[in-house]
């Protein structure tokens, strides 16, 4: 009898919410993870009704669920890199900066999840006190868009040089880097991203893609990045990979259900 070995695989850890529709939250992060050939494990924070017309229910699981889920992957599988996305209220964020803390995760990227892209504040503000002085100090990289970089840096942001320095600003409160999105920009920015890692600062442009199926794109290009560095790539390449994941995404955005529809996260499929 023959034994079969089983090559080895890098392991990514998404915290965040469940999205029902599917586009968004730890559905677009498993897609995700799957499509960059990494195995993908989640805690989930909250449950979400929601389709492509919006939410209509958020229900929070206890903060000791979510650390257990966290436990229960690290203690057995390991984790390579992981990501957060909704943590919804402060006791949620302050378990996860806990827990992350102690487990000494590899990488850590946080996504925000503070506002919407069209500047609806998701999180109350105690929640965002403590997201700011219990977690984001321990990222590696942190990727807010406009008007999350705005609360983070607590400044205005309208033009190229107010993204460039609200991202200097957020790698002062401890943040290893980050990448300030310009999805919510107007104009020649729309789509422009800043990178700052603590001494290089970098624009990265991509190509826009008229769409109005966008729903998903801050989480799976978090996802997309933690992927790539839980596979072991470096951080710039980990970034402009995740972003021509989410450019050939948004070119096969699913137009499914009478409102916003998800990008294509499984789009050599279609």
């Amino acid at each position: 009898m023959t034994v079969s070995s089983r090559p080895a695989v890098a392991v990514a850890l998404t915290i965040a919410g469940s999205d029902s529709g599917g586009g968004a939250g730890i559905q677009a992060d498993l897609r995700t993870f799957a499509f960059h050939k990494v195995h993908g494990t989640s805690a989930i924070t909250c449950v979400t009704a929601q389709n492509t017309l919006g939410v209509t229910r958020v229900d929070a699981l206890p903060a000791a669920a979510v650390v257990a889920q966290i436990d229960a992957v690290a203690q057995d599988i390991g984790v390579q890199a992981a990501k957060t996305g909704m943590l919804l209220n402060q006791e949620i964020i302050a378990a996860v900066a806990d827990r992350v803390a102690a487990l000494a995760l590899p990488y850590l990227v946080v996504d925000p999840v503070m506002v919407s892209r069209t500047g609806a504040q998701l999180i109350d503000d105690a929640a965002i006190v403590t997201l700011k002085s219990a977690l984001i100090p321990q990222a590696t990289l942190v990727t807010p868009n406009r008007y999350e970089a705005q609360i983070l840096s607590g400044r205005a942001i309208e033009t190229l040089a107010d993204m460039q320095a609200a991202a200097q600003q957020i790698v002062q409160q401890g943040a290893k880097a980050v990448l300030v999105k310009g999805g919510g920009m107007s104009a020649e920015l729309r789509g422009v991203d800043v990178l700052f890692d603590g001494s290089s600062l970098e624009t990265l442009y991509t190509t826009t893609v008229e769409t109005t199926d966008t729903h998903g794109t801050g989480c799976t290009l978090a996802a997309a990045i933690t992927a790539n560095l839980a596979a072991g790539q470096s951080m710039p390449t980990a970034i402009r990979a995740g972003k021509e994941y989410v450019t050939a995404a948004l070119k096969h955005a699913l137009r499914i259900g009478s409102g916003q529809g998800p990008v294509g996260h499984f789009f050599p499929l279609l």
